[in-house]
């Protein structure tokens, strides 16, 4: 699913920072756009916000901890190291350019060369090397480096990132034909990575980043499905100490773009909230947040399970039935609520991530790691025969009446509701997850 623009705020002046001609006159300067610090805006970060904060230290700081921690790599070494940008080392396809696999010094890496016909583009791979070179979490990609040279036909724009080899959640989750299907604790897990992502671009940093395009494409999972947010060119740096949020044109991509941010404009690191709620459905579901080949009643996904989510004997009917019932029942319960909090209408009633992560942490230690695979049709089946049991042993005898007799009907009772405890029974009465609303 690709980025869109909400109006030509940010399309004109990524126009105005594309190449136009292979004139030397009209050639962008690379070492005035990468300081940041271009006396034609001293905004390339965003251009289109008076409100942004753009202060002088902020952009030293970007430019201090690039310069140390990026390696500027020659086009000839990148287009050798994926054999001449060969299609059969393609690993992905953006709004912006293509990715392909390469080999550097024997490491692997992914390798993004920008189109070069097209004019967005410029912008976003500023903003990848500024803020890619600074961000260091284990939940982050990790830019290597990049390469900006002219040639022949023209100026080269390439990013060098860490290879993860398990590609996207959305390859795994969203694809027409998955290549394998996540079992449940692992999009727990992945869940969690990824929210500990944006609690470190939310909070944890000295300036605070909104990463503004959350979706199921830019979280990548390396070798062991550990999960790492990508594509950071439409990030952007959160409101300053006193302003509640930033203005700035809207940009995002269907489906996952925060109600009061698609309407207003005004950008808050809550956005990125409502984004991660949407895509925990889909972690739930297994369906995009918008899908156009669905009958028109499911084409919207917070439209669809908003009936479910409310009746609890409705609930299994949304879970992905390609997981053919391994998952715990009452863990994804508690996600849909989870998600719920995210999609609050009122931007400031949404949790903030680092709750989020806890409340992610709690699920995941909840769920029955025995019941973790299990059949969930042959956990219902199991519990409705305790049920039954339960009924018919607990009716008195008429020749048993006494109080030794009431005890040991007391204590069986007890044993089966610890029985139904450790096999992760719901307590309908007590579940009350709320309405998803879809504006």
């Amino acid at each position: 699913m690709k980025c869109f623009y909400f109006s030509n705020a940010e399309d004109e002046d990524c126009v105005a920072a594309a190449p136009s001609s292979r004139g030397s006159t009209s050639r962008v300067s690379w070492a005035r756009s990468l300081s940041l610090m271009d006396t034609r805006s001293r905004s390339n970060f965003d251009s289109d916000s008076t409100e942004f904060s753009d202060t002088v230290d902020f952009h030293h700081f970007l430019v201090q901890r690039r310069a140390n921690d990026l390696r500027i790599f020659p086009f000839s070494a990148l287009k050798f190291a994926t054999r001449g940008f060969n299609r059969a080392l393609l690993v992905g396809e953006g709004g912006f350019g293509s990715v392909y696999r390469g080999v550097v010094e024997e490491k692997e890496v992914a390798i993004k060369q920008l189109n070069r016909n097209g004019q967005q583009g410029h912008k976003e791979w500023i903003n990848e090397v500024n803020l890619l070179g600074v961000v260091k979490h284990p939940n982050l990609v990790r830019l290597v480096g990049y390469c900006a040279e002219d040639d022949e036909r023209g100026i080269q724009r390439l990013l060098v990132y860490e290879f993860m080899p398990n590609k996207s959640l959305e390859e795994h989750l969203l694809a027409r034909v998955p290549s394998t299907v996540l079992p449940w604790g692992t999009r727990l897990r992945i869940a969690q990575d990824a929210a500990r992502g944006l609690a470190y671009l939310h909070e944890e940093m000295d300036f605070q980043l909104i990463f503004r395009d959350f979706k199921t494409s830019n979280i990548l999972l390396d070798e062991n499905f550990n999960a790492k947010l990508s594509d950071f060119g439409l990030a952007r740096q959160g409101p300053s100490e006193g302003s509640g949020y930033v203005s700035t044109a809207v940009v995002g991509t269907i489906g996952y773009a925060a109600p009061e941010y698609v309407q207003t404009g005004k950008l808050t690191a809550k956005s990125d909230v409502w984004s991660f709620g949407v895509v925990l459905y889909e972690l739930i579901t297994g369906r995009r947040a918008v899908e156009r080949n669905l009958p028109k009643n499911e084409q919207k996904l917070l439209e669809w399970v908003r009936s479910y989510v409310s009746d609890p004997r409705k609930f299994h009917h949304i879970v992905d039935p390609r997981l053919k019932g391994q998952y715990c029942i009452k863990s994804a319960h508690k996600l849909a609520i989870l998600a719920n909090k995210c999609l609050t209408k009122q931007p400031k009633s949404r949790p903030k991530m680092s709750e989020v992560v806890e409340s992610l942490g709690i699920i995941i230690i909840e769920t029955d790691t025995r019941d973790e695979g299990f059949p969930q049709a042959a956990v219902t089946a199991r519990e409705e025969k305790e049920e039954k049991v339960s009924v018919e042993e607990t009716e008195p005898e008429p020749a048993k009446q006494g109080n030794n007799y009431l005890k040991k009907v007391f204590e069986f009772k007890d044993m089966v509701s610890l029985r139904n405890k450790s096999i992760g029974r719901l307590d309908w009465k007590s579940w009350a997850p709320g309405l998803v609303r879809s504006w």
